[in-house]
């Protein structure tokens, strides 16, 4: 067992509940994974939440009081301060005290962080972007999200709410985003930007390729990438364009924060080069060359553990909620 001191991490998702337990250099000790199955309430995923700690902390043959606390990675908009889930989409949530509720069931030290910040503070720590002090984690999946240290300490915003860059809009007459403006960079970059644009040509049949994997289970950014690597140029084209909306929302992003890190994680990288490629392009044809001198751009190493990483260092490194 490492002499380190030890943290408990969670990275609570939509779909899935993945539990950590590691000591303050990131070595993760014990793990455990399960479905979240929100539909069934708060106080069940709570259960499960716990359930799902407690079963990373027998791997390792520990118990709950002998980590020095839990630090909770949660999507969307959330307030470290009190504990509380604003508002999380995914789960179906809006003023969640979920600190409170966690706290009650593991009785040791409990601390929330949204999932986008706690990535970021993870790579920080023990990833891509070890040894930085001012870092922007871009996290690119079925939406756009982001996380923002400064002096090696994340940036909250007034209430917690900083980071949400993918609703920087690009394009004010551009594609409806879900947050109900218009031509926001997750519109037009993320994944659900890159299936709408796939199913629009589907529709008017400019690729039989695409409809012809997808067949009836609906397009996903995996069928986009298959028929581009199957020479579909439709696909390749939407992939590319999608790329380089990324870039440009980049641009704004390493001008206005002058990183020495900036580190895209998330599903959508596994698109490759032919997303990222037109995404670094742009960053490094429109950023300022003082700027780009300045920084490493790069994507994340630590996968899915990062969120969880990152909650359980937050627990470590003693930082405040």
């Amino acid at each position: 067992m490492s002499d380190q001191r030890l943290a408990a991490g969670v990275d609570l998702g939509g779909t899935k509940i993945y539990s950590l337990v590691a000591d303050s250099e990131g070595h993760v000790l014990g793990e455990d994974r399960r479905p979240t199955n929100a539909a069934l309430g708060v106080d069940s995923v709570v259960e499960r939440i716990v359930a799902s700690v407690r079963a990373a902390l027998e791997h390792a043959d520990l118990e709950f009081a002998d980590v020095e606390g839990l630090g909770i990675s949660t999507p969307g908009p959330c307030d470290p301060a009190r504990g509380l889930i604003s508002e999380a989409p995914n789960l179906g949530w809006i003023d969640v005290p979920l600190v409170e509720l966690v706290r009650k069931k593991v009785g040791i030290r409990t601390l929330l962080e949204n999932d986008a910040a706690a990535a970021a503070y993870g790579e920080m720590r023990f990833g891509a972007a070890r040894g930085k002090q001012h870092v922007l984690y871009v996290t690119l999946g079925t939406g756009i999200g982001g996380g923002i240290i400064i002096d090696g300490r994340i940036y909250r915003g007034a209430s917690g709410a900083a980071g949400e860059v993918g609703h920087l809009v690009l394009e004010p007459d551009g594609a409806l985003c879900n947050c109900g403006a218009r031509g926001c960079l997750e519109a037009l970059a993320s994944g659900t930007a890159i299936a709408r644009e796939a199913q629009k040509a589907i529709a008017d049949g400019r690729s039989v390729t695409m409809a012809g994997i997808a067949g009836d289970r609906g397009v996903t950014g995996e069928i986009v990438l298959e028929a581009a690597e199957r020479g579909d140029a439709v696909a390749e084209e939407i992939i590319r364009r999608a790329g380089r909306y990324l870039g440009l929302g980049l641009v704004g992003l390493l001008n206005t924060f002058n990183p020495e890190a900036l580190i895209l994680g998330g599903g959508l990288v596994g698109l490759g080069d032919l997303y990222l490629g037109p995404a670094f392009a742009a960053a490094r044809e429109c950023g300022f060359e003082q700027i780009l001198n300045d920084v490493t751009m790069t994507t994340a190493e630590l996968g899915g553990r990062s969120g969880a990483l990152g909650a359980a260092a937050l627990i470590t490194d003693r930082q405040p909620a």
